[in-house]
């Protein structure tokens, strides 16, 4: 059998995809020939603008609203899926967000808010996403992870315990799946420059590329890759897997000594 990147005739649904990395991931499999699902949850212009982007590559795209972390409006937007494709193919559970606050600090609300978009929502869709690809015994489910899921971020701890969740959650469901023929990966960014992180630091991009092995921060496409490759016919046995795409950052220890000393 041929080993091909291409997706030609498959359907995605992406969450978060309305600016970020979710825009670049469905921009992404858009190219390699899906119809993408463009979830959103608050930014409906944002979304508007990457089905737009979609729709000029040849493909068909479906914008729907949905707080990921609601079963009732993760039910709502998947059966308005159903009315609008006879078959979702890959799911990307990209939805996130974050808090910034010592853990100390950090209220229960934020934890709760957190956990419930990140890692309930990354839940949600999985099981409502692997009942349909059931139906066709084939699917592709790729989850965002982050360097969190191996190191401890101060002033993340929300965040940080979604994510770890996220690879853990990862596990499982490729143990479970597997013998209805879907797979399940998650894709670790390392320091990507999206509109959220240029408002961590004066010069992300240098700060971040500072430290980067690589040499440089990741981009939107750089992510949407390695999501394509897990979404393909190349990636058939490779499961349960997280995957860094992080220009080498989280392999780098702290090393107190100079090059060449």
């Amino acid at each position: 059998m041929a080993i091909t990147y291409s997706l030609e005739g498959r359907v995605a649904l992406v969450t978060g995809a309305s600016k970020g990395v979710g825009r670049g991931v469905a921009l992404g499999l858009a190219r390699a020939g899906c119809d993408v699902v463009v979830n959103y949850h608050s930014d409906r212009a944002g979304a508007e603008e990457t089905a737009a982007a979609v729709r000029a590559m040849g493909r068909r795209a479906m914008e729907v609203g949905a707080n990921v972390g609601e079963r009732a409006e993760v039910e709502a937007m998947f059966g308005a899926m159903r009315a609008w494709t006879p078959r979702l193919d890959i799911v990307v559970n990209n939805a996130g967000i974050q808090t910034w606050k010592p853990l100390l600090e950090l209220e229960e609300k934020d934890w709760d808010r957190v956990l419930a978009t990140n890692l309930k929502g990354c839940f949600l869709c999985t099981q409502r996403g692997a009942a349909w690809m059931k139906e066709t015994g084939w699917g592709r489910i790729v989850n965002i992870g982050s360097g969190c899921n191996k190191l401890a971020f101060p002033r993340l701890v929300d965040y940080t315990a979604s994510k770890g969740g996220i690879e853990m959650f990862t596990k499982v469901a490729a143990v479970e799946l597997g013998q209805y023929g879907i797979t399940v990966n998650c894709v670790a960014p390392g320091a990507v420059e999206i509109e959220r992180t240029r408002a961590e630091a004066g010069d992300y991009g240098a700060t971040w590329a500072s430290v980067t092995p690589a040499g440089r921060v990741g981009q939107p496409e750089d992510i949407a890759n390695a999501v394509v490759f897990l979404a393909a016919e190349a990636s058939s046995f490779i499961t349960g897997q997280t995957i860094w795409v992080d220009g080498g950052l989280f392999c780098k220890p702290v090393w107190p000594y100079r090059d060449g000393e």
